[in-house]
């Protein structure tokens, strides 16, 4: 379906048109016709699938006829609310380009900065707000945010607000908002808890799915190498080397891990650096537009950290570490193989990991290829281990027999001697 199909407002056409948009993607087929009829949705479908366009295009729509030529007060009609800082900042952006033809105001707020810059620009209006949770209710309880003229609420990557605790905050939001306002809930998986925050908050909702939560991209190769946990670094170098890996996206569980990390890449020449909660708001931007314009070969991140990472030709990414949750496995190896595009997803399981990775095969109902030329593979256990165990044993309880017979000799012996003597 291309988008002239959709009779969107001129304005509207001309930006999509403009960002070279012709055909819809499956996701974009299914939900903008809903929700240009004013209607609840919840859509589930893989990163990297055009969902932020799917609710983007519909919304500034919308909004535009309300707006019209600028001159009525500007007001939050709008607000989507997102887990992380760097999504935040791309979905803002995407409103921005798909607005530009319109009098709509976009702007993001998000925690870790000063509030003044915010605090002014909501004092001056906006149209549409993107906002992280927390601040979100930072600023409303100050009273610099309005919802009274709201018509829609977007939550976007629902899962992922329900993995980082998110969801009671969702859930004041939620209540705060008017009851008759559009609701819309967009998510790459759709676990229970989610299903639930939607049954509860949204009204005779369409459900729109475009891929199954346990599938992964059909673009994106995928290996795994089995490798004992110490020797995962010298992997990484061998696998780099060998293959010539650059634009490479690392993900490892916990942000002391990032740092180790791209503290050996670094010491092995390469150009490297990490994304994590630690670093500050600027500091990640610009670690994030170096990899974009390839001055940095390879960025490592954690899960939440790399959320928001939207790099149209990223041909690499390698599971580092394998994530505990089977659905974080789809979400990090959906930042390759983006727009058609084929991506290579590099998954180093380490014994102690098994379990995680026999519960991601089942999850995406798939056997993944294991590498046989491996120079560091699991090292089988040594079979006599338990035999010299149990000999060892038997050794040491021999030998506290034979003390405690020597010793029960010596006794009797100097009983003997005692009653001699007497």
């Amino acid at each position: 379906m291309n988008f002239t199909d959709f009779a969107l407002n001129n304005n509207v056409a001309e930006a999509i048109n403009d960002l070279g948009y012709t055909t819809a993607t499956p996701i974009q087929e299914k939900a903008i016709p809903s929700l240009i009829d004013g209607k609840d949705l919840v859509g589930c479908a893989q990163t990297g699938t055009g969902k932020t366009a799917a609710f983007a295009i519909p919304i500034i729509n919308h909004i535009h006829k309300i707006v019209g030529s600028g001159k009525k007060r500007k007001q939050i009609r709008t607000i989507i609310l997102s887990p992380t800082r760097e999504l935040a900042i791309q979905i803002a952006e995407n409103f921005e380009a798909l607005s530009k033809y319109t009098q709509i105001k976009t702007y993001v707020i998000y925690g870790g900065v000063n509030m003044e810059p915010q605090i002014k620009t909501l004092k001056y209006g906006i149209d549409v707000l993107v906002a992280t949770p927390g601040r979100f209710l930072d600023l409303y309880k100050q009273n610099f945010i309005k919802t009274d003229a709201l018509q829609q609420l977007v939550i976007d990557e629902a899962d992922l607000m329900l993995d980082m605790g998110f969801i009671n905050d969702v859930r004041k939001i939620i209540k705060l908002t008017p009851p008759n306002r559009q609701t819309l809930m967009f998510s790459a998986t759709m676990p229970m808890g989610v299903r639930e925050l939607a049954d509860e908050f949204l009204s005779n909702a369409v459900y729109v799915s475009v891929d199954p939560d346990s599938s992964t991209g059909a673009n994106i190769t995928q290996k795994t190498y089995l490798v004992e946990k110490e020797d995962k670094k010298k992997l990484l170098k061998h696998v780099l080397e060998t293959q010539n890996l650059k634009n490479v996206l690392i993900f490892t569980r916990t942000k002391q891990g990032a740092g180790n990390v791209v503290d050996f890449l670094q010491k092995e020449g390469y150009k490297a650096d990490a994304i994590h909660g630690d670093k500050s708001q600027a500091a990640r931007l610009q670690i994030l537009e170096d990899f974009k314009n390839k001055q940095i070969d390879i960025l490592v991140a954690t899960d939440v950290a790399s959320r928001g990472i939207d790099i149209q030709q990223l041909p690499f990414v390698i599971n580092y570490d394998i994530p505990n949750i089977p659905e974080i496995y789809i979400h990090r190896i959906g930042r390759t193989g983006r727009a058609g595009e084929e991506g290579l997803a590099l998954s180093f399981v380490g014994r102690d990991e098994k379990t995680y990775w026999q519960d991601i095969e089942k999850l995406i109902r798939l056997q993944v290829k294991v590498v046989k030329d491996n120079p560091f593979p699991w090292r089988e256990p040594n079979p006599n281990a338990k035999k010299d165990f149990r000999n060892k044993g038997k050794s040491a309880s021999s030998n506290n027999s034979n003390k405690k017979n020597s010793s029960s000799r010596k006794s009797d012996a100097s009983k003997k001697n005692k009653k001699r003597w007497y």
